[in-house]
């Protein structure tokens, strides 16, 4: 996304924006235990926390660290916050409650929970902008990639790291997907699902590249789906897989383009030029890697390997690995960028998927959107501090 940059300056408040930064302190914190990092990671959420003084606690996009005053994106729909970052700090900000007792980090998150819970939805569709002054949508906007993607996988992991008792999350991720499903899912005349957009009242039949973390989440949340469900989610998980690796298999590169079409002839192919690169994105790997712990299918490894060869044959130089700026042109030209989430996310998620199931069992552990495990905090009837309604 947009926001992937931490400078001394301004950062982000949401999930996919500052994880690198904020999740890794937690990750260290959770695997070694020593007391710096809990201290780090505490010093950050301080400094994060301004950005929630807002009319409606909605946080703003960015925060200075050391002014506190905090302010949105101006092309980001007049202003507004962006859904997947207000909403991706939920594990993150609850653990740390956990950790320290303090409860205003819970309270914060409950209260955007909250706050969503009273608001009316379009097709009971969440909207990817809310405007944090006035408590409105913004522009009428609902995606399963960028924008909104880790709001949703959020519901569902907060859900599995409460060890399954925060059922207000699981029942709005239910309801969630059921309007997905209902208004943003179709099959192409191919036979590919596909996970469109919908702007303003219409389907735009493209997919990104992001929303092909989708199938891994449909898949993780199929146990545990109302009405008997979890082999239609299983299911669908699978076809969201098989989609996204055609969108791989369709280039000369054999690596996903940002952006694929299902219009008239076109189905799972990049149109514009600006949609034809590939910055080593880890979501189609990341949803290989669900639907293999789920199933064992040897396919989910096999397309794992194929991509894995078809990095290190196009993407690798001599400093690393970078992004290619056509993956439908047999001589791609370098981006010369090397994607944090490319360590964090795509090379971890290929080294779990050829792993064991005991490395990082589900039942212990839940990796936030930047890949980071935090583990499932098993509370029993034991009640977190703050874990009241948050008062205003």
């Amino acid at each position: 996304m947009h926001l992937k940059r931490l400078d001394a300056q301004t950062v982000s408040p949401g999930g996919r924006v500052i994880g690198a930064s904020k999740e890794m302190t937690k990750t260290c914190l959770d695997l070694s235990s020593p007391k710096v990092f809990k201290v780090k990671a505490v010093q950050l959420a301080e400094k994060l926390i301004p950005a929630f003084n807002t009319p409606t606690g909605i946080p703003w996009a960015m925060v200075n660290l050391k002014s506190g005053v905090g302010r949105n994106w101006g092309w980001a729909s007049a202003g507004s916050s962006i859904l997947a970052e207000f909403g991706t700090l939920h594990m993150e900000f609850v653990h740390l409650t956990y950790l320290t007792g303090n409860p205003v980090y819970y309270q914060k998150v409950m209260h955007i929970r909250k706050l969503l819970a009273k608001m009316d939805r379009p097709n009971g569709l969440y909207p990817n902008y809310l405007n944090p002054r006035t408590g409105r949508w913004g522009q009428h906007h609902t995606s399963l990639g960028g924008l909104g993607d880790s709001f949703y996988e959020y519901l569902l992991k907060a859900w599995l790291m409460s060890d399954k008792t925060d059922t207000e999350a699981r029942k709005t991720y239910d309801d969630a997907i059921e309007a997905i499903e209902r208004h943003l899912i179709r099959k192409s005349n191919g036979g590919l699902t596909f996970i469109g957009e919908w702007k303003n009242g219409h389907l735009e039949r493209k997919m990104g590249h992001l929303a092909c973390f989708a199938g891994g989440m449909f898949a993780l949340g199929a146990d545990g789906s109302p009405d008997d469900k979890a082999g239609h989610y299983l299911q669908l998980g699978a076809e969201i897989a098989h989609t996204c690796h055609e969108s791989y298999d369709r280039t000369v590169l054999k690596l996903g383009p940002e952006a694929f079409k299902f219009d008239g002839g076109l189905e799972a192919v990049a149109v514009r030029q600006n949609e034809k690169y590939y910055i080593l994105r880890p979501e189609v790997i990341e949803t290989y890697w669900y639907m293999w712990r789920f199933t064992h299918d040897p396919k989910y490894r096999q397309w794992g390997w194929e991509a894995a060869k078809a990095i290190d044959k196009y993407c690798r130089v001599s400093g690393g690995f970078s992004g290619v700026k056509d993956v439908y042109s047999s001589n791609p030209t370098y981006d010369d960028v090397q994607q944090s989430f490319f360590l964090a996310e795509t090379l971890k998620y290929l080294y779990l998927l050829f792993s064991s199931d005991d490395l990082m069992p589900f039942e212990s552990w839940v990796f936030n959107t930047e890949a980071h495990p935090l583990p499932v905090l098993h509370l029993g009837n034991i009640t977190l501090p703050g874990s009241e309604p948050a008062q205003r």
